[in-house]
């Protein structure tokens, strides 16, 4: 065993019913890190290594968020449909146990699948990485859009609602009440978009950069709704990171753009104009969620940086931005003014 969270009974007993080795074979648990949302564990037994998530019903931040810990029927069912699509573009799912909130999957080595978040924030942009998650992403999209048999697997909207919704546009919109009615009328938007299988959770700590290309993590918010958002989710990234990494500003522009360009490419289900201002359009939001939200970034520390998001996201939100290019404007010109 290892110090971490607490490794019950019901924990053990999950892995011995991998059927890796003997029921009462040895196991040794290593906490890895697992966000906001979850525990997560790597574990040995029978000469094997696997990874073990435990969702957790009340997220560990300072406001009260909650979500049904159910939620891991349709992570595992992400991965099996993503590895349908493109085998290496997520984790085997191994075991999963939505009334304990517990899943099982392949464990992937940190040394041949690094995190694409630690590379970001170690000023190491590969755009080339960015465009293969843009086009990755894409792909599972189009693959899913407009189909009923994926949709009546993922009607898993009130946690989408719980997970991102609530936390992420809504408590925004409480706390900027100028600024309401628009993050509300996107929030609804978004609540009834009905088009494709989204992830959810497209952020950089969700992202290994693997040797076949960029594999999907943490699919726990996943659900039938709109691509749009997994797109301005992933790159409201590529700019918060830009405060903090400023060697690296011009290549997570450049990212960006390579990213929603990969993204867009594979857009074939409707007008590639109609995602991208959809994308345009949450991405503002989206940036004043993660320093009003209820998930705020853990690395944007400093007063001078929360106004420079506020500069770029509040007068953007005001106007609805048609395209992605307006956005990464207003971005630019707003840490330019604040020198």
């Amino acid at each position: 065993m290892a110090d971490g969270p607490t490794i019950d009974r019901a924990l053990e007993d999950f892995v011995a019913g991998l059927g890796l080795a003997a029921a009462d074979a040895a196991q040794r648990w290593t906490p890895l890190s697992g966000g906001v949302s979850c525990h997560v564990w790597r574990v040995e037994v029978g000469g094997a290594a696997v990874c073990v998530k435990r969702a957790l019903a009340r997220l560990n931040v300072a406001d009260d968020w909650r979500a049904p810990i159910g939620r891991v029927l349709y992570e595992a069912r992400w991965f099996e449909t993503a590895r349908s699509i493109l085998p290496d573009a997520a984790p085997e799912p191994l075991a999963v146990d939505g009334e304990a909130g517990l899943v099982a999957t392949a464990f992937l080595p940190p040394d041949v699948y690094p995190l694409w978040k630690g590379q970001l924030l170690a000023g190491r942009v590969e755009v080339d990485t960015a465009a293969a998650v843009g086009e990755r992403l894409g792909r599972i999209h189009a693959a899913t859009a407009g189909r009923p048999d994926i949709a009546g697997r993922f009607a898993s909207h009130d946690h989408f609602f719980a997970l991102r919704l609530e936390p992420y546009l809504l408590a925004t919109a409480a706390r900027n009440p100028d600024l309401a009615g628009a993050i509300e009328a996107l929030a609804a938007r978004t609540a009834a978009a009905r088009i494709a299988l989204m992830h959810g959770d497209v952020s950089p700590k969700n992202i290994l950069v693997g040797p076949a290309g960029p594999v999907f993590l943490d699919a726990e918010t996943a659900c039938w709704g709109d691509p749009a958002f997994d797109l301005a989710f992933c790159l409201n990234h590529l700019l918060l990171k830009q405060l903090v990494v400023p060697e690296a500003r011009d290549a997570l522009a450049a990212a960006f753009t390579a990213l929603a360009d990969a993204h867009l490419g594979e857009v074939d289900w409707e007008p590639r104009e109609a995602v991208e201002a959809r994308a345009a359009c949450l991405l503002p939001a989206l940036l004043l969620a993660r320093i009003d939200g209820k998930s705020p970034v853990e690395y944007l520390t400093t007063a001078p940086q929360r106004a420079i998001v506020r500069a770029a996201a509040e007068p953007l939100l005001r106007r609805q931005p048609p395209t992605l290019k307006h956005v990464s404007d207003a971005w630019l010109a707003a840490m330019a003014e604040a020198g």
